[in-house]
């Protein structure tokens, strides 16, 4: 818990009167009932999803200012906290949908209420228009829309009556699971034509500052790197009205200010803190600590990196990591652990717990038996953006691997530059990762983390028994006979092969002093059409 010396200084002017600058830049309405105030540590660098080098931070946009035809419903878990739910699916655009009997097209009804922004009619033009955009851009967004068996402009066609359908190669379990992740998300093709070059024929430029949605807020202000001020769409049908006019998001890279800020009232919630201050907040304010579905924080080594390739130096550094230390000192025990789990593989739950458990005494073995028994130096890159649970991890893994002779080095890569060096280069011998996969289906994490050339395996991955299992299994019916062994198969090969070693599934946390109705999302970013100023 926070001392009283430290608490008390935050309760007092000298606190107050650190906050100033920040304070004197919301609008003079920001404490109203009708506006809420989020603060965050992260950087929204577009407006615009499908740009390359739109970062993670900036997905909330989607969600928040753009449709979807369709979402995922809503549950409410154990802990009382409301969830997503990944086996329900809501109309959001659409007002219904058919499925023809072999699986193969997809037929939607776009509700006739459904607007833009500018007060034009959602139509089935518009939609095609943005899903041929999303196949067509390249990059993340078009891997993404494949995951679903969507490839390419062909599959869509607007037909009459305001109806939308897809035609799918083949079919596919995650099809429509597909369409209510943020990518898909439907612009106003009318405004983002008007605004498209022939050098730019998808208005990449022009959205990148200006969305032109139908979403439950529009964009009312975009200070890069200071703030973003969403305003209400009083005519959004795609779901119930938010209870507040505004929202603004601050973006404050002082973990220290962003915790004072909270703790005092004078923002309503400070989305995505670290671990320690979700612990040490969690008697005094409102803390949700939600595991992420489908996420694990591993440490990855790259088969690009020589001693990487020996098998017995990837069982020696899992036998030799300090889990349960890095598990309390980086989490503060706050989310899954991944480790000492059954050696028998009889379910298909994922993230699962691989059988390794720090042993030093297997871990010397191992090492003893590669083809590198006295050590060697590797680097062990982090990023200075995840700081707060890589830091203390890196240093504790450098601590750990010193007996078996391994020199681990520390380097600190800026937040900014290592999407770029980690997971697109994919040049970092070892290094911390994180990846949570938007689909919640082991197969959809082994898409994206195990398979060649996919942006979240940073290791350099390949197998091709997993790249002919993850295809197999991919767009596979979960009931289908085949399914379980065909994973349970991936599985033993992943923990044999160990290219990511699992240490714990993280939780997002979020405090909230002022505000109510949070709910958590695959994606991990801010929605703010359910929130509400909780009552005094």
């Amino acid at each position: 818990m926070t001392s009283p010396t430290r608490r008390t200084f935050l309760k007092t002017g000298a606190a107050s009167a650190a906050l100033l600058p920040f304070l004197k830049v919301l609008p003079a309405s920001a404490q109203a009932s009708e506006t809420l105030v989020v603060v965050s540590g992260e950087t929204i660098n577009s407006l615009d999803l499908h740009r390359v080098g739109t970062n993670r931070a900036s997905y909330q946009v989607a969600v928040n200012c753009y449709d979807r035809l369709v979402t995922f419903g809503r549950k409410q878990m154990p802990s009382g906290e409301m969830s997503f739910d990944y086996s329900v699916l809501e109309p959001e655009l659409a007002e219904s949908w058919e499925i023809s009997d072999d699986g193969l097209t997809i037929t939607f009804t776009i509700k006739p209420e459904a607007k833009f922004w500018d007060g034009t009619p959602v139509t089935a033009e518009d939609v095609k228009w943005s899903f041929d955009r999303a196949v067509s851009v390249g990059g993340f967004p078009t891997v993404q829309m494949k995951a679903g068996g969507l490839n390419r402009p062909e599959q869509f066609a607007a037909l009459e009556d305001g109806r939308f359908q897809i035609t799918l190669d083949f079919p596919s379990k995650l099809a429509l699971p597909d369409l209510a992740v943020p990518v898909p998300f439907v612009i106003n093709s009318k405004v983002a034509i008007a605004n498209a070059t022939e050098d730019d024929p998808w208005a990449m430029e022009y959205l990148h500052t200006t969305p032109a949605g139908s979403g439950a807020f529009k964009v009312a202000r975009w200070d890069q790197g200071q703030q973003l001020v969403y305003e209400r769409n009083d005519d959004w049908t795609g779901g119930p009205l938010p209870a507040v006019q505004r929202v603004i998001v601050r973006e404050v890279p002082s973990q220290a200010t962003r915790r004072a800020l909270i703790e005092r009232g004078d923002v309503q919630m400070s989305f995505g803190i670290p671990d320690r201050d979700a612990a040490e907040l969690a008697d005094e304010l409102t803390v949700h600590s939600t595991p992420i579905a489908n996420c694990i924080h591993c440490v990855a080594l790259n088969t690009i990196f020589e001693p990487f390739r020996d098998p017995d130096v990837r069982k020696a550094i899992a036998y030799a990591i300090p889990y349960e230390a890095i598990f309390q000192t980086a989490a503060y025990g706050r989310g899954k652990p991944l480790w000492g789990g059954e050696t028998e593989i009889s379910d298909i739950a994922w993230p699962r717990a691989f059988p390794y458990a720090t042993d030093i005494d297997k871990a010397k073995e191992h090492m003893a038996a590669s083809g590198f028994p006295d050590g060697f130096e590797v680097p062990l890159s982090i990023s200075l953006g995840l700081a707060s649970w890589m830091e203390p991890t890196a240093l504790l893994i450098q601590e750990a691997l010193a007996p078996l002779g391994i020199a681990v080095t520390l380097e600190k890569i800026p937040g900014a530059n290592w999407r770029t060096a980690a997971l697109v280069e994919k040049t970092l011998p070892m290094h911390l990762e994180n990846f949570g996969g938007w689909l919640d289906t082991p197969d959809y994490y082994f898409f994206w983390a195990y398979q060649k050339d996919r942006l979240f395996n940073s290791s350099n991955y390949y197998n091709e028994e997993v790249e002919t299992l993850t295809n197999e299994t991919l767009h596979m019916p979960t009931d289908h006979p085949d399914y379980a062994p065909k994973l349970k198969r991936m599985f033993e090969i992943a923990i044999e092969d160990l290219p990511r070693i699992p240490l714990y599934q993280p939780a997002l946390n979020v405090a909230m002093n002022g505000a109510a109705g949070y709910e958590f999302w695959f994606h991990r970013q801010l929605d703010a059409r359910p929130l509400t100023r909780a009552s005094t």
